[in-house]
């Protein structure tokens, strides 16, 4: 299977389905949910922007960089998010997981487990990666802390990696999981997933 065909993956309360122009009034309707693109250490379109970010990601697919998808709970059919696997590297079998927010009340709820889940599933089960990464700004605790929940190690810390929007430096913290991990990993989350949730 090639490492950009939209596909949709699905788990008992999420669907993961390929980005389409479609999904733009459900997410937006997500975005405003927490006024997610006002936090500065992160990079989340506005609604007024999303559109133009869909166009984004859906040009990245074209280029074969990238695999956008639009999540959506099942039980409501409301957009919760968006997430990708991007800077695909097929011929070194490594994918990124990344460009991932969630609406503010879909944190914490277990989505972000099944969303990781489902992802990882396929990337080490059907395209035979041998390392998954994720990258997120050092200030981003609560990424840093969700990336750490599924049992992706911290390689290393990139020192003024990029510019933000509003002229700030980023340290990029990178994580990964690799294939020969990912049968406990995969056994933690689906543990974490059994648990009842409050």
């Amino acid at each position: 299977m090639s490492f950009i065909e939209p596909l949709t993956l699905e788990g008992p309360r999420l669907r993961l389905e390929p980005l389409s122009p479609a999904h733009h009034d459900r997410l937006v309707d997500a975005l405003r949910d927490g006024d997610l693109w006002k936090l500065w250490y992160t990079s989340i379109p506005s609604p007024e922007g999303l559109r133009a970010e869909i166009d984004r990601r859906l040009g990245l697919q074209g280029q074969g960089s990238m695999l956008p998808f639009a999540m959506i709970e099942k039980s409501t059919e409301r957009a919760i998010g968006m997430t990708t696997f991007m800077h695909i590297d097929a011929a070194n079998r490594r994918v990124e997981i990344g460009s991932t927010w969630y609406r503010a009340s879909a944190q914490r709820t277990g989505l972000n487990t099944e969303a990781k889940l489902l992802l990882l599933g396929h990337a080490f089960e059907t395209l035979h990666t041998i390392a998954v990464e994720f990258r997120t700004h050092f200030f981003n605790r609560q990424s840093r802390a969700a990336i750490e929940r599924l049992g992706a190690k911290l390689d290393g810390i990139l020192r003024q990696h990029q510019l933000g929007p509003n002229g700030s430096l980023r340290d990029t913290c990178v994580y990964s999981i690799l294939d020969r991990e990912w049968p406990a990993v995969k056994c933690h989350l689906e543990f974490q997933l059994s648990k009842p949730r409050r």
